[in-house]
């Protein structure tokens, strides 16, 4: 479907795909914001708040749109997401708005995280396909740049709205309406993926039958390639994203716990922190990963992030430190593991599957951080900071060494390239790669 005649294409298309990542970023924050104040509101205890985080746009939300939108993404286009994601967006957020109990909250949530979880996996693939080869990572790195901006306004937002309490929340709520409407609008004009429908194509001319042939996902657990491929990016995002996840929905209250600020002062920190995380992606990562070492890039990301943690854990709580902290994960956030993991898994894929594998690694994630989400704020208020900060630290410690280790060398390939180089050649509808004899 296309309202009006006017193509969105070029860096404007690229830009319209990546505010899937604002989209998301926003409604996190939304509720992280809120999240508090919800739970007063509502008279629930740690647990069913825990149960609204694990099942939202930051957790099993996504986890689920994640594995719906990934294989409808590669049978059915790039573009159909586009048609239909974000109007499930705006009823999930819409009902958040005016929400008047638990369970309209809970519904509203989960709505959300589906339609961020089924558009994300989306975009990342999207944005890399359509990218020059030798300026993907600018490309892809708008898609991180976006997510950035969401913290960034959304906590900005809640602390310009904070003295109207809920009220406030509800406002931010009707705000990401507004914005997802508007990019649903644009998105309209979007062309489909150019490789996606050559691939499509081919795929149809060398079918015995002259269908469309189905995609055989189980492929992506039974040829090595992938496996290999999975295993590296679930080492490299599962476990730094259960700890952006946490931090993303409940790093408000760990301020709170360690540094006794309040609601107004975390949110002002919030902000500078993602100021940090936008500088860095534009200036680290979009503007260097194309050009210089990508394992060089993400070690010294993923090792500011382990000082950030082992900071936070271990010197006292005074402002100094907390500006440290903040500046630390600010600058690890933008060129680290989340960047870095949209960028290789479009690259270590096969276009035929190349959306449903990220909708795999999405949902393995997801449902990481909700399992962590559900349980922290009891932990939180129960066995302290200290043993949660030493599992952040240990959890990020496995994202640096597996990223450094087995970081692949993709940089300036057409993803055409990469698929001929990783398989042995483009691969077959029927299934397995057809190898090239060497």
């Amino acid at each position: 479907m296309r309202i009006g005649s006017k193509e969105t294409k070029g860096w404007k298309a690229t830009i319209s795909v990546a505010m899937s990542n604002y989209i998301e970023a926003g409604s996190i924050i939304a509720i992280a914001s809120s999240l508090s104040l919800w739970q007063e509101y509502l008279g629930i205890d740690n647990y069913l708040t825990g149960l609204l985080a694990a099942l939202s746009a930051n957790a099993f939300g996504a986890a689920i749109g994640a594995a719906i939108g990934g294989p409808l993404c590669d049978r059915y286009g790039r573009k159909f997401i586009y048609t239909y994601d974000l109007m499930l967006y705006m009823a999930g957020v819409l009902l958040a708005a005016f929400a008047g109990n638990f369970w309209m909250l809970l519904a509203a949530f989960v709505m959300t995280g589906i339609a961020v979880g089924a558009g994300v996996p989306a975009s990342w693939t999207y944005i890399a396909e359509e990218a020059p080869a030798d300026k993907r990572a600018a490309h892809v790195g708008t898609a991180q740049l976006a997510w950035s901006m969401g913290p960034v306004i959304g906590f900005a937002l809640a602390v310009l709205v904070g003295p109207l309490g809920l009220l406030g929340s509800r406002l931010i709520f009707l705000h990401l309406f507004v914005v997802a409407f508007v990019t649903w609008y644009i998105r309209q004009g979007l062309k489909e993926s150019v490789l996606w429908t050559e691939e499509k194509a081919e795929a149809k001319r060398t079918s015995a039958t002259g269908r469309r042939p189905r995609i055989k996902y189980s492929e992506l657990f039974t040829n090595r390639i992938n496996v290999k491929a999975l295993l590296f990016l679930f080492g490299v995002y599962a476990f730094w994203n259960t700890v952006a996840g946490a931090m993303g929905i409940f790093m408000p209250r760990i301020y709170e716990a360690v540094g006794g600020l309040d609601g107004v002062q975390a949110n002002m920190l919030q902000v500078v922190l993602w100021g940090f995380t936008v500088l860095a992606t534009y200036f680290g990562f979009m503007r260097l990963a194309d050009r210089y070492s990508r394992r060089l890039l993400y070690g010294i990301g993923a090792a500011l992030g382990i000082i950030a943690w082992v900071l936070l854990v271990f010197a006292p709580p005074v402002p100094l430190v907390l500006g440290a902290f903040v500046v630390l994960w600010g600058v690890s956030a933008g060129i680290g593991a989340q960047a870095f993991y949209g960028l290789w898994a479009s690259e270590l894929f096969a276009t035929r599957y190349r959306a449903g594998a990220q909708g795999v690694l999405f949902f393995a994630a997801r449902t990481a951080t909700g399992i962590l989400s559900f349980f922290f704020p009891t932990m939180l208020a129960t066995v302290g900071f200290v043993p949660l900060g030493l599992t952040m630290i240990a959890l990020l410690l496995v994202a640096a060494v597996v990223g450094v280790a087995f970081a692949p060398d993709t940089q300036g390939k057409s993803l055409q390239e990469i698929e001929v180089e990783r398989y042995g050649a483009p691969v077959e509808a029927a299934g397995e790669p057809v190898r090239v004899a060497s």
